[in-house]
């Protein structure tokens, strides 16, 4: 099982590690700091000794890594890795302003089904099942991500079943969720977002993020 590091120290920007499996381009690592694509969360970007990684996959519970052909990389190489900071932080942070939204939907329509989400490090949307729009909550949405992001609660996160690389977050007094993305410290560090809404179809809206302010301090 690939140890991930991402998990423990999401502000960690680079690592030295160990080469444990070589595969043409894709190879492995004993630890990472580079995020595979999960749960809607995209990929973090970035080198691997030097090499861009062109793709990062989840493969049960291990990640694998492709890189550029003629890499030359072999099995017990010692090697850096290196993320885009920039990327990683706001993936952090919409990912974030996402799980609060999404949280003050179930709020204030209970039973609502989420149907969808993505984050980018341009914007995250969320989608539900509804036959009405859900832009009248908007206000009040945005009115509630205001007061989290002004209280500064810490953002817990920690494991619900460790070998089965479940983990969850936790803001104490607003909500619990399980979840296996990267977060910030605080609430504070999401700072004001603005809602978008999307019709996508018969029975299915979109709600689009984006972030509207620099963080508070961590």
């Amino acid at each position: 099982m690939t140890h991930k590091i991402f998990w423990s120290a999401p502000y960690q920007t680079k690592l030295d590690t160990v080469i444990t499996a070589v595969d043409g381009d894709q190879v492995q690592v004993a630890e990472t700091i580079f995020f595979a694509f999960s749960g809607g969360q995209e990929s973090d970007t970035g080198k691997l000794a030097g090499h861009p990684v062109l793709r990062a996959d989840k493969r049960d519970l291990d990640i694998v890594y492709t890189l550029p052909t003629g890499h030359g990389l072999q099995l017990g190489d010692a090697v850096t890795m290196q993320i885009d900071w920039e990327r990683r932080y706001r993936l952090m942070r919409l990912h974030f302003a996402a799980e609060m939204v999404l949280q003050l939907v179930y709020q204030l329509r209970p039973g609502i089904e989420r149907i969808g989400a993505h984050i980018a490090p341009d914007k995250a949307r969320v989608d539900f099942a509804s036959e009405t729009s859900l832009a009248p909550l908007f206000a009040e949405i945005e009115a509630a991500t205001r007061d989290l992001v002004a209280a500064g609660h810490p953002i817990r996160t920690a494991f619900s079943d460790e070998q089965a690389g479940r983990r969850y977050w936790e803001v104490e007094g607003f909500a619990r969720m399980a979840c296996g993305g990267t977060h910030p410290r605080t609430t504070a560090e999401v700072g004001v977002i603005r809602l978008k809404r999307k019709n996508t179809g018969k029975g299915k809206e979109r709600i689009e993020i984006v972030l509207d302010t620099s963080p508070h301090p961590a």
